[in-house]
């Protein structure tokens, strides 16, 4: 599992809330679960499966 120590806030129009939360309930997910998949895809994407190795503990990528 991963650590889940940072939290971050996104301001998102609040029909696309609903819509968002309504579409994870019928899916048997959390939205965070569904936001951290995303953007673990989102990174693998730009980045590679590899990424990992590519950011440092501050957050900043090698490269």
């Amino acid at each position: 599992m991963e650590n889940r120590t940072s939290r971050l806030s996104v301001l998102v129009d609040p029909k696309k809330k609903a819509a968002f939360e309504q579409l994870c309930m019928e899916e048997d997910m959390t939205p965070s679960q569904v936001i951290r998949r995303m953007m673990r895809d989102f990174i693998e994407c730009r980045l590679g499966e590899t990424w990992k190795d590519q950011v440092f503990a501050d957050g900043k990528v090698d490269g």
